[in-house]
C-alpha cells in the first residue's frame, strides 16, 4: 500500500492522503447514515439492544463490502464518459475527486443532521454527473458527451424502480402475512406488546426474523453502497498515480494473454460482420497500418488501429510492471475505448443475438485487467463503513419506526420491509446496480402502513419525497461548481 508514495511530489502525495481520506469520511458518513436504516426495525421493535443490533450491523455491512466485488463500483466508475477516464491529468483528476466528494459529504451531512432518509447513491450519482456535465462545458464537449447516458438511464431506472417495487412487495407480504396469520401477535406493535402482554420483546419466531433480516440488510448495504467507496478511491489512485494502479499489476501471464487474445477474437468478430460493422468501424480503410493520433481519443473509426498498438505493446508481456508507467497508461486507453466501441456496437440494429452475446463475453474479458481493486483499498472501506454503522443512528431510527405512519410499526410490517429490502437490493448486487438502501427500506416501511390501514404522516413523507426530488439537481450543482473552482485553481 506505502509504495504508492514512492517517487511522488510532497503536494501530489498530500494531496492523495487528503483525496483518500475524503473518500473514507464518505463511507464513514454513508455508514451512519445508512446502517440506521437496516437496523431501525430491529431497534424499534426492541427486537435487539440499540448498541448490539450496530456493533453486529456493522459487522455485516464489513463483510458485505469484503465479499460483494467490484461491479457495482465500475457501474458508478463508468458514469463518467470515457474520454475523462482516459484523459485525466492530476490536476483534473484533483478537481474531479475533491468536487464530488465534497458535494456527497456535505448533503448526507445535511440531511442526516435533519434526521431525513435521504441516499447516499442519489447523492454520489448525482456529484458525478455534475462533474461530468461541468468537464463537459468546460473542454467545449456536447454536453451529451458529457456524461455516459446509457449507463445513467440504467442507473436511474434502477433507483426509480426499486423503492417502487418495495413499497408493493412489502405491502403484499404483510398483506399475505394478515391474511394466512390474522390473529398472530406479530401484528402488534411494541407498545401494544407491553400493554397487553406486558412483554418487552417480540415473540421468539418474529423477533428472530427480524434480527436476521436487519443482518441481511447490513450485508447487502455493505455489498452496495460500499462499493461505491471502492470505485472512488479507484478514481483517486487513477487520477493522481495512474502510473500504479491503471492496470491490476498482479495479474498472472494467463490473464495478460486472455487481454491480448480477446482484442484479436475482437479483430475477427468485425471483420466477420464486416457487411454491417464496415462503414462505422472504418474496417475497409487502407491507411489501416496508421499511427494512433498524439492526442488520443475513442473513435469507432481508429478501432483496428487501437487493436493493432495494443498487440504490440502486450507483444511478450509476462508481468504488466514490466511495462513501462506510459506502456501501462497507454493500455489502459487502449483497452477503455475498444470496451466503449465495442458496447455501441453491440446497440447497432442488425446484429444477430448470438453475435451480441460473443461480444459481451470479449468485452468482459477485455475489460478484466482493469475492472479491479487492490485488496487494502476493499479493507480500508470496508472498515470505515463498519465503523460508520455504530455511531449516528438514532436521529434516524426513529424517523423511520414512528414517523412515517400514522401509528407505530408492527412486527410483522418490520420483517416485511427488511426482507423487501433484502431481496430488492441483493438483486441489484447481482445485476451490478447502485440502489438506496435508504429508499427501498423506507418505502417498504410506507407499503406496509398503507396495507395496513394506518396511513402516513404528512410531514414526514413530504421530507422523505422532497429530499428524493432535491438529492440529485442538489448534488450536480455543488459537483459542478466545486469542479469549475478546482479546474480555476489547478490551472
Amino acid at each position: 500500500m506505502f509504495d504508492l508514495f514512492h517517487g511522488l511530489d510532497l503536494w501530489v502525495g498530500l494531496s492523495l492522503v487528503l483525496a483518500l481520506t475524503f473518500v473514507l469520511a464518505f463511507e464513514f458518513i454513508n455508514g451512519f447514515h445508512d446502517t440506521a436504516n437496516a437496523v431501525a426495525t430491529v431497534i424499534y421493535t426492541k427486537a435487539m439492544p440499540p448498541h448490539l443490533a450496530v456493533v453486529l450491523s456493522g459487522i455485516f455491512n464489513f463483510l458485505g463490502v469484503l465479499l460483494g466485488g467490484v461491479g457495482v463500483a465500475y457501474a458508478i466508475v463508468h458514469l463518467l464518459p470515457v474520454e475523462l477516464l482516459i484523459n485525466v491529468d492530476t490536476g483534473r483528476g484533483l478537481a474531479m475527486v475533491f468536487a464530488m466528494l465534497a458535494a456527497a459529504i456535505a448533503w448526507n451531512l445535511g440531511t442526516w443532521y435533519f434526521g431525513i432518509p435521504a441516499s447516499s447513491s442519489h447523492t454520489l450519482i448525482g456529484s458525478i454527473l455534475g462533474v461530468g456535465l461541468a468537464n463537459a462545458l468546460i473542454t467545449d464537449l456536447p454536453l451529451g458527451d458529457g456524461v455516459n447516458w446509457g449507463k445513467a438511464i440504467d442507473i436511474g431506472l434502477s433507483l426509480v424502480a426499486s423503492p417502487i417495487a418495495g413499497f408493493m412487495v412489502a405491502g403484499v407480504l404483510l398483506l399475505a402475512l394478515k391474511r394466512w396469520l390474522p390473529l398472530s401477535k406479530m401484528h402488534k406493535t411494541p407498545e401494544q406488546r407491553r400493554a397487553i402482554d406486558n412483554k418487552k420483546h417480540p415473540p421468539f419466531w418474529n423477533r428472530l426474523v427480524l434480527v436476521l433480516s436487519a443482518m441481511g440488510v447490513s450485508f447487502v448495504h455493505g455489498s452496495n453502497d460500499g462499493q461505491k467507496g471502492i470505485g472512488l478511491i479507484m478514481l483517486v489512485l487513477i487520477g493522481i498515480v495512474p502510473a500504479n494502479f491503471v492496470l491490476d499489476t498482479h495479474s498472472t501471464t494467463y490473464q495478460i494473454e486472455r487481454t491480448r487474445d480477446a482484442a484479436n477474437h475482437l479483430l475477427v468478430f468485425y471483420q466477420r460482420n464486416e457487411a454491417l460493422l464496415g462503414d462505422y468501424l472504418a474496417l475497409r480503410r487502407v491507411d489501416i497500418q496508421e499511427d494512433l493520433p498524439a492526442n488520443f481519443h475513442c473513435d469507432p473509426t481508429l478501432t483496428v488501429p487501437t487493436i493493432m498498438a495494443l498487440q504490440n505493446d502486450l507483444h511478450g508481456v509476462a508481468n504488466y510492471a514490466d511495462l513501462s508507467a506510459q506502456k501501462r497508461i497507454d493500455v489502459r486507453r487502449y483497452l477503455l475505448c475498444l470496451d466503449d466501441t465495442a458496447k455501441k456496437v453491440a446497440r447497432l440494429e442488425g446484429l444477430p443475438a448470438r453475435e451480441a452475446a460473443d461480444l459481451q463475453r470479449l468485452r468482459a474479458d477485455l475489460t478484466a485487467t482493469t475492472e479491479y481493486a487492490p485488496f487494502w483499498v476493499i479493507v480500508a472501506v470496508a472498515l470505515a463503513l463498519g465503523a460508520g454503522t455504530m455511531v449516528g443512528w438514532r436521529r434516524v431510527v426513529l424517523t423511520v419506526g414512528e414517523k412515517i405512519g400514522k401509528q407505530g410499526m408492527t412486527y410483522a410490517q418490520g420483517m416485511s420491509a427488511q426482507l423487501t429490502a433484502v431481496g430488492a437490493i441483493g438483486l441489484a448486487n447481482v445485476f451490478s446496480l447502485p440502489v438506496s438502501t435508504t429508499h427501498v427500506l423506507s418505502s417498504g416501511v410506507a407499503g406496509t402502513m398503507i396495507a395496513n390501514k394506518t396511513g402516513l404522516q404528512g410531514n414526514t413523507v413530504r421530507n422523505i419525497l422532497l429530499a428524493w426530488v432535491l438529492t440529485l439537481p442538489a448534488s450536480m450543482l455543488l459537483a459542478a461548481g466545486l469542479f469549475w473552482i478546482g479546474v480555476q485553481i489547478a490551472g
